[in-house]
């Protein structure tokens, strides 16, 4: 049977396995059992083995060459710090996004002792280093390195993305740090250009070579090919394989991905986001055509009280103040009401996640008269949404739930889509087509192809 291809996520709640057919492209089985990252994370792996096992048969070789991805412990946490927040403080968090990250902590201008007090106290996996442009400002860069240097090194790694000419004192000051700072091209090397990708790249190395080490995860790493990125790094992945396709196949062009899940709802968009209308004037933050947010207060198990406050500023059905409670702590809903009520709070994590994600409109009165300037991605033209995560995927009225990612009547100056295909990714597989991506893309293309269902 070595022509199976398994493909694992270490998630903190589950560990879920997707097994894969590489001669036919199709998925032969699926594992989704409790994780066990408290203990000993390769328990939980031989568990979800064994239940792949009673549906197909594996072999040593197919465990071998297995791959994987992981959010367990709490995922990549990083810690962003620039120098201006709407431009580098913002590309920092832009690209600690797009390499898989959950972002635990953000800082502007110059540090005081009491920010780094609570950085200490977060204690980020890594803390991205950021300001000014190539050859701009040094003082706030080199100011922020030299109170970090005496953060009694609770920060585990540092990237340093920002102004090259301040590099040389930046090293100075962190050197006590040794082997754990990496320097890398500035997220902004100019105004108005945004370059994350080698810094992507650095944090995922980072997170290959040394945190997983870290999170318990290398016992498993010993039973299998690889752990080779955070989980969100391998939804966007697969995000941009749907959309850009491959050499040998085609994709759909651009695209929106929303996964809403227990504890947070990501959004993943494939797009230029570039103004559809005439006279526009885009602001001075460009943005990046793979872009990933996501909104760590939005979530149906961990923060359904934020999604209740949510509800009550729409129509909501008869007994909804009585119902939600018995949705506390993410329980599945039995019964009509509470289907109903669960449902509405999926659609609001939809709403909310795409609304935050994508561009709106603002006029600005100058002295030539009334501009109408973009801020954010116009998404008004993307033809294919994609749904995924439990709160669409097991919703019991899936259209009604991803139609809150689309542009309503009255407020045409949020940019979401106006009239995408609606497509469930029902088996939950994303992750797993991002992993065989990066190894058999044609195959990881036309197996996605197959699974994802058009909503009515």
């Amino acid at each position: 049977m070595d022509n199976i291809r398994l493909l694992i996520d270490f998630g903190s709640t589950f560990t879920k396995v997707v097994a894969v057919d590489l001669d036919r492209d199709e998925i032969v089985a699926i594992a989704r059992v409790p994780s066990t990252v408290d203990t000993d994370i390769t328990i939980g792996l031989e568990q979800a083995f064994k239940e792949i096992g009673s549906s197909v048969k594996i072999t040593e070789t197919n465990r071998r060459k297995a791959l994987a991805c992981s959010s367990a412990a709490g995922g990549l946490r990083m810690v962003c710090v620039g120098f201006v927040p709407e431009l580098t403080s913002e590309a920092a968090t832009r690209a600690a996004l797009g390499a898989g990250a959950k972002i635990v902590g953000r800082f502007s201008y110059e540090l005081s002792r009491q920010e780094v007090e609570e950085i200490e106290s977060i204690s980020p996996d890594i803390l991205l280093l950021a300001g000014g442009t190539d050859g701009g400002n040094e003082k706030v860069i080199v100011h922020n390195a030299k109170m970090l240097a005496g953060s009694d090194h609770a920060v585990k790694n540092f990237v340093v993305a920002g102004n090259k000419s301040a590099q040389d004192e930046i090293k100075i000051a962190l050197r006590d740090f040794d082997d754990r700072v990496y320097f890398t091209r500035n997220v902004m090397p100019e105004i108005g250009v945004f370059d994350a990708e080698p810094c992507n790249k650095k944090i995922r190395d980072i997170f290959i070579n040394h945190i997983i080490q870290a999170k318990g995860i290398a016992k498993a790493k010993a039973m299998i090919d690889d752990v080779i990125m955070p989980t969100p790094s391998a939804g966007l992945e697969a995000a941009k394989l749907i959309a850009n396709g491959c050499e040998g196949a085609s994709g759909f062009g651009e695209l929106l991905v929303v996964d809403v899940g227990g504890a947070t709802t990501n959004v993943y968009s494939i797009a230029s986001g570039k103004p559809s209308g005439g006279a526009v004037v885009l602001d001075h933050l460009p943005e990046p055509f793979v872009k990933r947010t996501v909104e760590g207060d939005i979530g149906l198990k961990y923060n359904i009280a934020t999604l209740e406050e949510l509800c009550r500023a729409r129509e909501r059905p008869q007994n909804f103040d009585r119902t939600i409670k018995n949705l506390y702590g993410g329980k599945l809903p039995v019964g009509e009401e509470e289907i109903i009520c669960h449902d509405l709070l999926s659609r609001v994590a939809v709403d909310t996640a795409v609304t935050r994600h994508v561009g709106r409109l603002e006029v600005v009165y100058g002295p030539s008269g009334q501009v109408l300037v973009q801020h954010g991605k116009d998404l008004t033209q993307v033809k294919t949404l994609i749904g995924t995560g439990g709160g669409i995927v097991f919703s019991a009225n899936q259209g009604y739930v991803l139609q809150g990612a689309l542009s309503q009547a009255g407020n045409d100056a949020i940019l979401k889509p106006k009239a995408p295909k609606l497509l469930l990714d029902d088996c939950y597989i994303l992750f797993a087509v991002g992993l065989l991506s990066q190894v058999e893309p044609v195959r990881a293309l036309s197996l996605i192809k197959k699974q994802l269902k058009l909503i009515q």
